[in-house]
Parts: structure tokens; sequence; C-alpha cells
């Protein structure tokens, strides 16, 4: 499946203007044949708003969901979108995958909050693992610093996952995350991760770009740079079958040996 990944930081504070950038790299991503566009880490209204972010929170059946949903079935191509879920009192950060008839078939809230920002403004989700058959490839949903816990991304290996989305906000001076821990985590776990990063300063934060799709081998499938971009690359269901053939980190485990760790 050619999967998109949007590297970009949108416009802060207007989910008007993010949908229509959204809509606008789905034309593109179309075109490329893709079946997947990715974004970054809360593009739908920006990262770095501050109390913004309450006001700005939908359901994830609101308004913006609908409009996703529906540039999603006019392009003819599945969308997972990141952004701040109203539930109740609580605002989760989330991501949620719409497949390309608009239908909504997962939705995911960070687990692992970074820093003392997150902390202030969202709810921890407590679902480790949610997934959702596309185009047949088992996709798993994590967002940014969940992938840096390597338990999050073996939970999602050992429940089958072949392609792992992490839209992502990774910041200034943490590179190394997207340059040496994603394609390792694809590596160690025998999967496909596509992680989808924001550029440039935001408030206090400088985010570095990189995003990255990584194959089972290790490998970099596609790289972006430092600017807003748009890169593709394939996840290949026969490439990885044939990598989960040749390495057998997952068969060789020995987890009764691992109860210290829980």
């Amino acid at each position: 499946m050619r999967t998109a990944l949007l590297q970009s930081s949108g416009r802060p504070g207007s989910v008007v203007e993010n949908l229509k950038v959204l809509d606008e790299a789905a034309g593109r991503a179309a075109a490329a044949g893709a079946g997947l566009l990715v974004t970054s880490e809360m593009f739908l209204t920006g990262y770095a708003i501050g109390d913004d972010i309450a006001r700005l929170a939908e359901p994830a059946d609101g308004d913006a969901a609908d409009a996703v949903a529906e540039t999603a079935a006019r392009h003819g191509l599945a969308v997972a979108y990141a952004y701040p879920e109203r539930a109740g009192d609580a605002v989760f950060n989330s991501v949620q995958l719409v497949c390309a008839d608009g239908t909504r078939l997962a939705n995911y809230r960070k687990t692992h909050l970074f820093g003392r920002f997150e902390h202030d403004h969202f709810t921890p989700g407590d679902r480790p693992v949610v997934q959702a058959e596309l185009n047949g490839l088992t996709v798993g949903l994590l967002i940014c610093y969940d992938v840096e816990f390597p338990e999050n991304a073996r939970a999602h290996a050992l429940a089958g996952t072949d392609l792992l989305l992490v839209p992502t906000a990774l910041m200034h001076p943490f590179p190394f995350v997207a340059e040496s821990v994603v394609p390792v985590r694809a590596f160690e776990n025998q999967m496909y991760v596509a992680y989808v990063n924001r550029v440039g300063r935001e408030g206090e934060f400088e985010f570095v770009g990189l995003s990255t799709l990584a194959s089972p081998d290790g490998i970099a499938r596609a790289r972006a740079g430092r600017a807003e971009e748009l890169v593709l690359a394939d996840a290949d269901p026969v490439f990885l079958a044939a990598s989960r053939e040749n390495n057998p980190y997952l068969e060789d485990r020995r987890p009764g040996l691992h109860g210290s760790l829980v």
C-alpha cells in the first residue's frame, strides 16, 4: 500500500485552514497512487496553541471528523489524522483512521504524555493497542512519545500489526528518534512504521521534521527533510512476509524470563 506522509504543521489555531491543507495533500497523494495519507500530531488544530486545545477539541464523530471523511471519500484514499478529542470533560491527544469510503475505522488516544505541556492539557488514554484492517494490512496506531517505549511497539507486533502509524511532534534536540529509534522499532518488531512529524517553530517548540516510513529491515524507505513536504513509500506485504520469515525475533522470545519488566 502506497503511504503518503504529510510533514506539515498546517496553520496552528485554524481547523478550517488545516482541513484545506489536508484536502490539497489528499489530492496530491491520491494522484501519486497512495492508498493512505497520514498527518503529524495534532494536525487538525496545531500543537502549541495552549488553552485553544480545549476550545477546539471535538468528539471523534464531530464536524471535523465528517469533513475528513468527506475528503477521504472524494479522493478515494484512507486518512489518519491527529486532533484533540473531546470526550465529556476530558481532552485526549488522539488520531483517527478513516477508510477510503469515509467510514471511521479506529480511534486511538495517546497513552504516554510528554512533558509538562501535554500533562497540563490532556488526559492519557488507556488502550495500548488499537488496530484496523486496511487494504490487506493490519494497521496500528500510536502517537509520538508512545513509540519511544519499546513495550508499546512490541505489543503491536504481538497483536499482528503490519503497519504502525505514528503522528508525531518531535522537537529539538531529539532528531535521533526519527533517525535511529524509529528504524530500529521497525526492525526489532518486523513491521513498517510511518512516523510523521511537524516542522518549524511553534510557540516554545522547534519541530525537526525528518518524517520517515521505516521498513522491517530497518531501512528508511522514505525520509523527509526539515521543511513542509509530502513523501511517499510503499508498505509491501510480500516483503514484510519474507522479512518475518528470515528474522526470528518474535519466535525466539522467552517471555517467561521477563516478568521483572512489569
